[in-house]
Formats: C-alpha cells, structure tokens, sequence
C-alpha cells in the first residue's frame, strides 16, 4: 500500500528550523531572519512597543491571520514567534494538504500537550470551508494556536466562525529601503549571503533591484543570488553585479498583481477613481500597470464605458461612444497595440466634464418605482387600439408634441397621479449638460430655439 501523504513540517529537515539553515538552499530562505531583531519591516506591527510584540513577548498568543503580499514576511515571523514562544512548529501548505493532513497534525499536538502547537497555514484562503471548518474546534478549545498567511482578503477568503476567533494582522509591502538593506546584509553575511563569492555591487545595482521586485524580499534575494553567480570574476576575484547583470537576472519588472486576486480588484479601483477625479496621468499609470501585468484589456474598457456612462454621462454624451469605441477598436486591433486606442479613451474621460445626474437619477426613479409599483398607466398615455379602449377613454387628451413650436406639450402629465411633479433629475451645471438643460428650460417656458 502506498504510504500516506506527510504534512510538510517546516521543522523537520527538509525545512530547517530558525536557527539552522540549509547550505543548498536558495539565498532567501538561507537569509531568513532568525529574531525579531532581525526582522526587517512591519514596524507597525512588531517595533517595540507595539501590539504583535507585547503579545508574544507576554505569551499571550491567540490565533491569528497575517494578511499581506507576498514576500513581506509571514512565514518568517511565524517562526520566530513559534521560537520565542517554546512552541512546537507545525506549518502546512494549503496548496497540497487536506482534511487529513490537518488531522494528523491536531493528533500530534494533543499528544504533546501541554507545550504549545502553532499551526501554520501557508494560503490559508486555499482552503475550502471544509478544511476550515475542519480547524475551527481545535484553536476553540486551543489544542493548536493557529496562525495563518494569506495574500487575499481574510473578510472573503476565511470563514466568519474562524475569523472571529481569530486577529488579522496586516503586513505592509516592504519599502525599497528596507530591500535594500536586507539585499546590503546578504552580500556582507559569509556565512548564509554571498559574501564569500566576493561580491561588489554599487548602490545604483542595489537601488535599482529594490525598485523592481514590488516590495517583494524572496524575489529580491533569489535575483541576487542568481546575479552574483551569473557574473565571472575579474581579475581581483570580485564579481561585480551591475545594473545590468541585476536587470538580465531579473529577466523583467516584477509586477505585484494578480488578475484573480486583491491586486485586480485594488488597481482598476484605483483607475476609475483617477478617471473619475480627473487626473489624467494619474489614470494612464494605473492602466499602464494593469495593461503591463496581462490584464484582461476589455474587462479594463468595459470599466471604461460604465465611468462614461457613470461619471462623466450628459456633461459630454460623447464620452460614451468614446469608450463603446474603445471596445470595438481594441477587440479589432488585439493587443499589444490596443493600448493606443485605450490610452486615448482613459484621457479623454480624464479630461472630460463629469456628471453622474444620470446615475443619481434614475436611483430617485427606482425607489419610486418599488414604493409603488402597481400605479397605473395614466389613461390619456395610453394608446386607444380598439373602440371598447376610446370608450373606457384611452388616450383622451393626449396633446401630440410636435403640434407645438417648441416641441413641449404645456401642462402635460407623463408620471402617475400619485407622482405627479416628482423631480428625479437634477442637472449638473458643466459642459454639454448645462447647454442642453438651459435649451429644455426655454422651450419649457414657450420660447423656440
């Protein structure tokens, strides 16, 4: 028979504990920091005197999920709170385990009781709400104190019973700053960096490899390595790491995105709302940066056409055929070309009047429309079709519009008796929208254009 599936430990082995370290292992989990002292960012969350660090320095643990991109340093400060606190470590990956990886690993820490577990839960959102749920009485009755990472929203990826059991940490991208210092502790480090490759990299190569990898330590560091080992040692034995040998190892730009993901969600929100705040360049950088990490460019333009429609609407009707334009040509032209005729539609509604009269008012309408739904049609609306519908008087006093100069029948009632003079629509007093109401007051008061 086959044997059963192990959970990955990261405490056996394979997966060495905070303070040993793997010689073959890749640079970044070789550099992972082994104290709080040597943790580098979320200040907010672990400097001293704050609310992370007063509860392990206390032993006041409770179950916890820290919520940040990646690289920024769940899984490590997951251990090291694992190794100040004296308790066993038990990590596993939502990617592979399942309901009885979880199992085995409860089994084991109620057998060591009454030191501590802390299960770690790398992408703890991969879990379905049966693995969740398979957790939840185990960190109630604290057999496990769990601590789980994930790169996704908590309040949509973990379940309420869980959460609610549970403090949401939230990690912050690292600064370029703060790679740069731990890109600067690897290349001096001889016994777990590079320093014994003699390397020699200035702070142009250095600033440059902390501006491209998003905030992002393990992309940072594994880039490095592979730089530094890319490069032939000159005659003084130094392998010098420039910015281009940093740029070719990196292949390209890192791009902190995921189209299924937070990053999807945050930056288009951002785009609209630059459009819609009228900042042109603010609007061609979001949509550069979704267009750059493989966007699906129409699920950007049909955004697109619903801000024309939103936000900008009668100020410029012409925004609209703009953005369905837009569409069409980037569904014709395919990209990467298609950026050209999105770059000019993302101006065009940047620069252009904004109104959302429209939108507001047809919400006004629609409460209307529920609170009295059944309100029937006003009989002179209604066409006489038959001679039983002019007896019942269908259409009675109708007055034809185009009987008039001004193309307005006077005194006419459109709305059911119950609304009659209710105002939905207020005009906002900006470009096309200000011309066309100004034109509708004086036909309204009997004046031809």
């Amino acid at each position: 028979m086959p044997r059963p599936r192990q959970p990955r430990l990261l405490n056996q082995p394979e997966q060495p504990s905070p303070d040993e370290f793997d010689p073959s292992a890749p640079l970044a989990a070789r550099m992972r920091p082994r104290t709080l002292d040597e943790y580098v960012g979320q200040d907010h969350l672990v400097g001293p005197g704050r609310i992370l660090r007063r509860l392990i320095e206390a032993g006041q643990l409770p179950s916890m999920v820290f919520w940040g991109p990646p690289g920024t340093g769940k899984t490590t400060l997951a251990r090291i709170i694992a190794a100040m606190s004296n308790a066993h470590f038990s990590a596993v990956s939502a990617v592979s385990a399942g309901v009885g990886d979880l199992r085995r690993v409860i089994a084991e820490a109620r057998e060591r009781r009454p030191r501590k577990t802390i299960l770690f839960i790398d992408e703890i959102h991969r879990f379905n709400k049966a693995q969740q749920d398979a957790v939840l009485p185990f960190v109630e009755d604290g057999t496990i104190t769990l601590i789980g990472a994930t790169t996704e929203n908590p309040s949509f990826e973990v379940i309420g019973p869980l959460l609610s059991r549970s403090r949401v940490f939230t990690l912050n991208a690292l600064t370029e700053e703060q790679v740069a210092t731990l890109i600067r502790r690897a290349l001096s480090d001889g016994e777990r960096g590079i320093a014994a490759l003699n390397p020699a990299m200035d702070d142009e190569a250095i600033s440059a490899l902390a501006a491209s990898v998003g905030g992002d330590a393990r992309i940072a560091l594994n880039a490095l390595e592979a730089a530094a080992m890319s490069v032939t040692p000159d005659e003084a034995g130094r392998r010098v790491i420039t910015r281009e040998v940093v740029e070719e190892a990196l292949q390209h730009r890192t791009y902190l995105y995921d189209r299924q993901g937070d990053a999807h969600y945050d930056t288009i929100s951002a785009f609209i709302k630059s459009l819609r705040g009228s900042d042109p360049d603010a609007s061609l950088y979001w949509l550069a940066r979704m267009i750059e990490a493989g966007e699906d460019p129409l699920f950007i333009v049909r955004r697109m056409v619903i801000l024309a429609a939103e936000d900008v609407g009668l100020a410029d009707p012409q925004a609209l055929s703009m953005a369905v334009a837009c569409q069409q040509a980037v569904h014709f032209v395919g990209m990467p070309e298609g950026f050209l005729p999105m770059a000019e539609c993302a101006l065009y509604l940047a620069l252009a009047p904004k109104s959302n009269s429209a939108m507001t008012a047809y919400l006004k309408a629609k409460e209307d429309v529920e609170a009295t739904r059944n309100d029937p049609v006003p009989l002179h609306l209604r066409n006489a079709v038959t001679g039983l519908m002019r007896g019942l008087g269908y259409g009675r006093g109708y007055q034809y519009a185009h009987d008039y100069a001004t193309g307005i029948a006077p005194g006419q009632a459109y709305l059911p008796d119950r609304l009659k003079g209710r105002r939905y629509y207020t005009p906002r007093p900006l470009g096309r929208e200000r011309e066309v109401w100004e034109a509708w007051e004086r036909r309204l008061r009997g004046t031809p254009e």
